[in-house]
C-alpha cells in the first residue's frame, strides 16, 4: 500500500454567513492521481486554497500533514517550498514575457541557484527551461513569447514552471476546461508520466470521463463536506457512479427532455458573412458563412478550437470582433445594421460570452448590478436608476434561476462558476432577446448546474425565442440542438438535423474539409 503524502484533517473554513468547508478530510498517497470532484460551490477550490496557503494558517480550523508533519502555511511561497504547487484554471502567465522568463519569474537563477542578490544567469535560465520543456513534451524555443502559444501549450508551460519548483504534489484546477480533445489527451498522458516519476497530482475536473480515465482515487465533496473517497483499483468507476455521489441522486438523463416542441418559421438569417482579423487585415477569419435560425429552435455550431465560432458570434453581435466585415444580418425579414453592441441589444439579440469572468461579469459588483447592467433603461427614469425595482428584478432572477447566494448584494466574484454563469444568463434574459447566442455556456461547471442551464435554454425556446449554441462538447451539442452547423477554418462545412447527427458525422465533416483544403 502506497504511503500517504498529504492528509487534511477536519478542515473548517467559514466566510461571513457561509460555512464553505465543514470538517473536510482528504488523503493523497505518494505517486497517485487523486481527483477531487463535486458540484460548483461544493468547496473544492476553497479546500485547495487552504492547502496551498492562499488562505493562511489561522483563517481555518483543522490540520494539514505533509510527509507526516503538521504544516501551517502563511503564504503560497511557504507551501511551494515543500513542493506543493497549484495551477489555477485561469493561467497566471504574462503574455509578453518569454517562456523562460515566465517559468523562472520570482524564482530567478543566478549561478545555478535561485536569485538572492546579483545578476540573473540567462544562459542557465534558457538551458534549464529547455530541459523542463522537453520533460513536458513541448518543443518550443525558450525565448518564445507566451502570447504566441495556444492554450494547450500554455498549460504545459505552467506544468514546466511547477517542475522548476521541485514539485511533489501538483494541483490542477480544471486543466482541460479550455482545451481541445488532442491537447486534453496530451495533458492527461503527461499527468500519468508525472505519476510514474513519483509526483502526486490532485485533479479538479468537471469532465468526468477524464476523471474515470486517469484517477487512482476520487474524493467527492458536496455542500462543503466530504461524502466519500473511492479507491478506483483495476476497475474504472462509471461517470454515473460519480454523479450520484456529487448530486446525491441518480441523474438518469444528462439533458432535460423538451415538451411542446414547436419550431416556427425562420426569423434570423446571416448571409454571405465575411470577417477579417482585427490586426492582420489581409487574413480572412470568417469566410462566406450563411445560416438561419427558426423561432423555438436550438441551433448548434460545432467545431474544433480555432474554427472561428466565437469570432463569428462576436462579429454578428454588434461587430465586437473583426475588421472589413461584410454580408447581411436579417431579422423578421428586415436587414439590420448592427454597428455596435447597443444596436444589437436594441434589435433583440444577446450574446453570452465564453469568458464570463473577464467579459461577462464585473466581479467586484454585486449580483443586482450585474443582472441589470445590460438593460438599465428598463429600470431608469429621468436618468436615475430605481434601486428598489433593481432589487426586485434581481431577486426574481435569483429565485427563477436558482442562484445560490444569501442575497442579491453578494459580490459575483464570490459565487461558484455555475452561479456566476446563471447571473450572466439572467443579465441577458433581462434584455428580453429574441435570439440568445450562447458561447460555451457550461464550460467549467458541474453536471447539476449544467442540467439547470439546459432547462433554462429549453424554457426560452418554448417561449418562441431562438438559441444559437456554440460548444466544444459534442455530447452537449447533440443532446440539446434541433439542428447543427459544423464550422472549420472559418467556413461552414456541413449541416445536420439534430435527430440524425452523431459525433462521427460531425468529425467526418471537419476532417474531410481539412484534408480537402490541404490537397487543394
Amino acid at each position: 500500500m502506497s504511503e500517504v503524502l498529504l492528509e487534511m484533517k477536519n478542515i473548517v473554513k467559514t466566510f461571513p454567513g457561509v460555512k464553505a468547508l465543514n470538517n473536510v478530510n482528504l488523503k493523497v498517497k505518494k505517486g497517485e492521481i487523486h481527483s477531487l470532484v463535486g458540484e460548483n460551490g461544493a468547496g473544492k477550490s476553497t479546500l485547495m486554497k487552504v492547502l496551498s496557503g492562499v488562505y493562511p494558517h489561522g483563517t481555518y480550523e483543522g490540520d494539514i500533514l505533509f510527509d507526516g508533519k503538521v504544516c501551517s502555511f502563511a503564504s503560497i511561497k511557504e507551501s511551494e517550498k515543500l513542493g506543493i504547487v497549484i495551477i489555477h484554471q485561469e493561467l497566471a502567465l504574462i503574455p509578453y514575457l518569454s517562456i523562460a522568463e515566465n517559468i523562472y519569474l520570482g524564482n530567478e537563477l543566478s549561478k545555478n541557484k535561485p536569485l538572492n542578490r546579483g545578476v540573473i544567469d540567462w544562459t542557465q535560465t534558457r538551458l534549464s527551461t529547455s530541459v523542463l520543456l522537453k520533460s513536458v513534451g513541448l518543443d518550443e524555443d525558450p525565448e518564445t513569447p507566451i502570447i504566441n502559444l495556444g492554450v494547450g501549450k500554455q498549460q504545459l508551460v505552467e506544468i514546466a514552471k511547477a517542475l522548476s519548483k521541485n514539485v511533489r504534489l501538483l494541483i490542477l484546477d480544471e486543466p482541460t476546461a479550455a482545451l481541445n480533445e488532442d491537447d486534453s489527451e496530451n495533458l492527461l498522458n503527461l499527468m500519468v508520466e508525472l505519476k510514474n516519476k513519483g509526483i502526486s497530482c490532485i485533479l479538479i475536473s468537471h469532465k468526468l470521463n477524464e476523471v474515470s480515465k486517469v484517477a487512482d482515487s476520487i474524493t467527492i465533496l458536496r455542500d462543503g463536506a466530504t461524502i466519500e473517497t473511492i479507491d478506483v483499483g483495476d476497475e474504472k468507476i462509471s461517470e454515473d457512479r460519480i454523479i450520484k455521489g456529487m448530486v446525491g441522486r441518480d441523474l438518469t438523463d444528462r439533458f432535460p427532455k423538451r415538451d411542446n416542441v414547436k419550431i416556427g418559421e425562420v426569423f434570423f438569417e446571416v448571409k454571405n458573412w465575411e470577417v477579417y482579423h482585427p490586426l492582420q487585415e489581409d487574413r480572412k477569419i470568417i469566410d462566406n458563412v450563411n445560416l438561419n435560425i427558426r423561432k423555438g429552435e436550438v441551433v448548434g455550431i460545432a467545431g474544433l478550437m480555432g474554427a472561428g465560432r466565437t469570432e463569428f458570434a462576436m462579429s454578428v453581435f454588434g461587430k465586437s470582433y473583426g475588421k472589413k466585415i461584410s454580408g447581411k444580418v436579417i431579422k423578421d425579414g428586415k436587414e439590420l445594421h448592427l454597428n455596435n453592441v447597443s444596436k444589437a441589444i436594441e434589435s433583440g439579440i444577446a450574446y453570452v460570452t465564453e469568458d464570463r469572468k473577464s467579459a461577462g461579469l464585473i466581479l467586484m459588483d454585486d449580483i443586482k448590478k450585474n443582472i441589470s447592467m445590460a438593460n438599465l433603461k428598463k429600470i431608469t427614469k429621468n436618468l436615475v436608476v430605481n434601486e428598489n425595482e433593481e432589487i426586485l428584478v434581481a431577486e426574481d432572477f435569483r429565485n427563477k434561476m436558482n442562484i445560490k447566494s444569501p442575497n442579491v448584494f453578494q459580490a459575483t466574484g464570490n459565487l461558484s462558476g455555475g452561479n456566476q454563469q446563471k447571473v450572466v444568463l439572467s443579465k441577458w434574459i433581462f434584455t428580453d432577446p429574441d435570439l440568445l447566442i450562447l458561447d460555451e455556456p457550461t464550460r467549467g461547471i458541474d453536471v447539476g448546474a449544467k442540467y439547470e442551464i439546459y432547462t433554462i435554454i429549453n424554457k426560452l425556446v418554448e417561449e418562441g425565442k431562438g438559441v444559437l449554441l456554440i460548444s466544444s462538447e459534442l455530447p452537449e451539442v447533440l443532446g440539446m440542438c434541433d439542428r447543427i452547423y459544423v464550422m472549420n477554418e472559418g467556413r461552414l462545412v456541413g449541416e445536420l438535423d439534430g435527430k440524425d447527427a452523431t459525433q462521427e458525422k460531425i468529425m467526418k465533416y471537419i476532417v474531410n474539409n481539412h484534408r480537402g483544403k490541404e490537397n487543394g
